[in-house]
């Protein structure tokens, strides 16, 4: 097993990796919409929040040798459902390879996300 970091990524909010390589397969951590450069959230809306998921989940994966269109499963969870619609437009144009995935409407997300995103990928 490798531990991956990227600093191009929110650092990780607990005790936890922003992602781990094991054989030819990374498993990432759920990356909320943090700008890292701010180190907070600071977009509102939950397109603005998606691209930020998925900018962030970019930089991880590069960190890791591999991209978003290499991504094989995702794991999607959004703080309100009625946001599934706009979501899943910046969704397909970043996983544009159509990974298999589950999406769920949870109760809360940390530090007031209103999406979040991890993803297994090959490298």
């Amino acid at each position: 097993m490798e531990v991956i970091h990227s600093p191009n990524a929110p650092a990780a909010l607990g005790p936890y990796s922003q992602a781990m390589r094991v054989g030819n397969l990374v498993y990432t951590s759920g990356q909320i919409g943090i700008d890292p450069a701010a180190g907070k959230i600071t977009a509102r809306a939950i397109d603005a929040q998606t691209e930020q998921v998925c900018k962030n989940l970019g930089a991880v994966l590069a960190a890791a040798g591999t991209d978003l269109t290499r991504v094989v499963k995702t794991t999607c969870f959004l703080a309100d459902i009625a946001d599934f619609a706009a979501f899943n437009e910046v969704y397909a144009r970043c996983f544009t390879g159509k990974p298999a995935r589950s999406c769920f409407a949870v109760k809360a997300l940390p530090a007031g996300a209103l999406c979040e995103i991890e993803v297994i990928a090959e490298v």
